[in-house]
């Protein structure tokens, strides 16, 4: 299993160093945690910061685990505090289709490492929540009723099976994005 953590042999793309205190944006892009701080400190306080790399909004910062981890350190506990601060000013957020689009790569990514992760406790709950989601849309997707039927209209029929697959991807993506919020959010 991979590590969560910046590719190894990468750098920071603000202070072109080794990453110190690491943690991901939602457009993937990995920063140290006192840089991208930085970033948006010295932009609109009111406003998320845009990437340094691709310019997407970042409304979402989550640390690695290596970072979490320590908490106890001083200096690690500041940034992370900065970090749920920015994530309950950002993450929570209505947020626009393009940009839930958007991110759905990102968290689903993270949803499925974590899932997968025999060393994580992951929430009962929320596991249920995913696999009822999958197991409805394959229901739906298998089952001679549609709203569009297939044998009526050939290929144009299974748009609607796309849109429920895509509905299922964003709803297991806003799901795993307010349990990041609510872990890295300090709520």
């Amino acid at each position: 299993m991979a590590t969560d953590g910046p590719p190894a042999n990468d750098y920071c793309s603000v202070c072109h160093e080794q990453f110190n205190q690491p943690c991901q944006a939602n457009c993937s892009h990995w920063f140290c945690g006192n840089c991208i701080m930085r970033v948006w400190h010295h932009g609109p306080a009111l406003q998320p910061c845009k990437c340094p790399l691709c310019r997407r909004l970042i409304t979402l910062l989550v640390p690695s685990e290596s970072m979490t981890r320590a908490r106890d350190n001083s200096e690690v506990n500041g940034i992370l505090l900065e970090i749920e601060r920015y994530n309950r000013r950002f993450g929570g957020g209505s947020l626009t289709l393009l940009q839930r689009l958007r991110d759905m790569p990102f968290l689903l990514r993270r949803l499925v490492r974590e899932m997968a992760d025999p060393q994580r406790g992951f929430n009962l709950v929320l596991r249920a929540r995913v696999i009822l989601s999958i197991v409805v849309s394959i229901i739906y997707v298998l089952s001679p009723i549609d709203f569009i039927p297939e044998g009526v209209l050939g290929f144009i029929g299974f748009v609607d099976d796309i849109l429920v697959a895509l509905f299922f991807f964003l709803h297991i993506a806003a799901i795993y994005r307010a349990v990041l919020l609510n872990r890295h959010g300090g709520n």
